[in-house]
């Protein structure tokens, strides 16, 4: 079972440069399955950044989820990408920059998970997790979950308004 935590493409080429070891050039080259998923999340962070929908869209199964942070946000993939459509209308639909990933690959290769810290500026740190699978072609993304992440100790004063907003328990 893989795992990585996410180096800026310029911090692996210092690594593979500073050992002068043609073995470590090769390894940063070698795109791991870990590596391709990292490459797959850091494309759709640029394609919402940039407002390149077909590209952004491109990037999930057919049958993809996205779960957003409200608690009644769970898309097909389709819905949302309908919801989002006026967003990828403007410069940018919305830009998330990675704080830190980790990427696991199950055995097998065909299934990966990952959760990664984002920074956005109007929701502050956020949390995105999710599965891709590959299809023998590529990996692509299907399920994506973003979230709020809440200080702990701030997580009682949140949840009392979160319950006042929901009018108290579900039913």
């Amino acid at each position: 079972m893989g795992r990585l935590v996410l180096m800026t493409a310029g911090a692996v080429m210092v690594a593979a440069l500073s050992t002068g070891c043609t073995s470590a050039r090769r390894a940063a080259q070698t795109p791991t399955p870990e590596r391709a998923v990292g490459a797959v999340l850091d494309t759709l962070h640029w394609a919402a950044a940039n407002a390149e929908e077909s590209v952004y869209f491109d990037l999930f199964t057919p049958d993809a989820v996205f779960l957003g942070t409200d608690a009644t946000e769970r898309w097909p993939i389709d819905t949302f990408r309908a919801w989002a459509e006026p967003y990828f209308a403007r410069d940018s639909a919305w830009v998330y920059r990675v704080l830190e990933r980790h990427v696991v690959v199950a055995p097998g290769g065909r299934t990966a998970w990952f959760d990664e810290r984002l920074w956005n500026d109007r929701l502050g740190e956020t949390r995105g997790s999710g599965v891709l699978q590959h299809d023998g072609g590529r990996w692509r993304i299907a399920q994506y979950n973003l979230s709020m992440v809440i200080p702990n100790e701030l997580a009682d004063e949140v949840a009392a308004r979160v319950r006042e907003a929901a009018g108290g328990e579900p039913r």
